[in-house]
């Protein structure tokens, strides 16, 4: 699975959602602690909450994803969305660095 198309969405691109899930269920990650989004995602669809899709975003890069790490990335995405264009990308990095980084 890319997250990129996840990643945009969740950084406020208008993404439609049933292109988000459908790009999902086609390219599901083989990571086992993902399986239970996409099984959630292909039972409620368009109707998931965004923080389903930030709990799958962490756990395809194998993290578990806790209520605490789920509110984390929610408020780094939202900053990205709100920031002026001056802030935008150091609020991007701080997102990325954040889903992307190397896990402890």
């Amino acid at each position: 699975m890319s997250s990129e198309l996840l990643d945009r969405y969740l950084l406020g691109e208008a993404i439609p959602k049933e292109r988000l899930v459908k790009s999902l269920l086609a390219q599901p990650s083989p990571q086992a602690l993902a399986a239970p989004f996409y099984r959630a995602l292909s039972a409620v669809g368009i109707r998931a909450a965004d923080e389903a899709f930030i709990a799958l975003r962490l756990a395809v890069r194998g993290e578990v994803p806790t209520d605490e790490a789920v509110r984390e990335v929610r408020e780094l995405a939202a900053r990205t969305r709100a920031a002026d264009e001056k802030e935008k990308q150091a609020a991007r990095a701080a997102y990325h660095a954040r889903v992307d980084g190397t896990l402890s």
